[in-house]
């Protein structure tokens, strides 16, 4: 499994979540919404140190990762995570590993 970030992404992170290089985010499954992936179910997003990551990409100095509780989520896709540019809001999608 893998997390695939676009440039429009990094940008947003940047903006929107002020992340600087040496920080953290985290995807993770929380309860509620639903997803392609799980009804009753959505990725949130947030900065934070792991505690146990098992999926991690660095661009441009910024670990983005997920938690081994949350890998289950994925069902064995990677994240792909892209912007909306209409409503500047983050998009994923999940595409089979």
């Amino acid at each position: 499994m893998k997390i695939a970030i676009s440039d429009d992404a990094i940008n947003w992170f940047r903006n929107e979540m002020e992340a600087k290089s040496g920080e953290y985010i985290k995807f993770f499954a929380r309860y509620g919404g639903s997803s392609p992936l799980h009804d009753g179910f959505s990725l949130g997003v947030t900065k934070e140190h792991p505690d146990e990551s098992v999926v991690e990409t660095i661009i441009e100095g910024i670990h983005f990762y997920i938690e081994r509780r949350d890998y289950w989520f994925f069902d064995e896709h990677d994240l792909h995570v892209n912007v909306d540019s209409k409503i500047n809001e983050l998009v994923y999608s999940y595409k089979k590993a």
